[in-house]
């Protein structure tokens, strides 16, 4: 099976990359229904979880899946508990066939099933735009306020794959693709990204 993980910057246009490759390999998608999944089996509210394991993180040692580990904070407790579902969900997404998942830290919890791991950055402008450009009607940030918004989205995926692997987030030693989309159109890159895909894969 072929698995592609799309770990990203927030605002750089990752998450329509790996929808767009996903669609035009013909390959399974899998990026909200994780949490949507994680959430439904905690009986908690989608946002709630998505905070959990992103933005406020509470962790700074990584840990090792399978082995007993206690924490005594009842928020610190609740995301190990969220973690360990999300472990076996990606590994049951992962094990029914190709896909692209997107975030997560796929690229570690399913490392080996030796996916095709591809980071997605883009300079703060670029990520501002895109920002304003998927931004609801309603929602009127000033420009400041987005950069913050973007570097503690950013920083809480960092401490998240903390948690899991001394290996930093972001880090190319730690990806086989890392692209920049700083002034680009996702739906014209994306086809290349699915042709370095099939390459990849062929040659394993």
């Amino acid at each position: 099976m072929n698995i592609i993980t799309i770990s990203r910057e927030f605002g750089s246009g990752g998450r329509e990359l790996g929808k767009r490759i996903a669609d035009i390999l013909g390959y399974s998608y899998y990026d909200r229904e994780i949490i949507t999944e994680i959430a439904k089996k905690h009986d908690f509210d989608e946002k709630y979880v998505e905070t959990i394991l992103e933005s406020r993180f509470p962790f700074s040692m990584p840990i090792t899946y399978g082995r007993t580990f206690s924490y005594t904070d009842a928020t610190g407790q609740q995301a190990i508990e969220l973690l360990s579902t999300q472990y076996k969900l990606l590994r049951e997404f992962a094990s029914k066939g190709n896909c692209v998942i997107v975030g997560r830290c796929a690229n570690v919890i399913l490392e080996e099933f030796a996916p095709l791991n591809i980071f997605v950055y883009a300079d703060l402008e670029s990520k501002i735009q895109r920002c304003r450009e998927r931004a609801p009607e309603n929602e009127n940030l000033k420009d400041s306020e987005l950069k913050r918004r973007i570097r503690q989205i950013d920083s809480g995926r960092a401490k998240h794959q903390k948690f899991l692997t001394d290996r930093k987030w972001g880090a190319k030693e730690g990806y086989h693709l890392c692209v920049n989309t700083s002034g680009l159109e996702i739906k014209s890159l994306s086809p290349v990204i699915a042709e370095y895909a099939k390459g990849y894969f062929e040659k394993k």
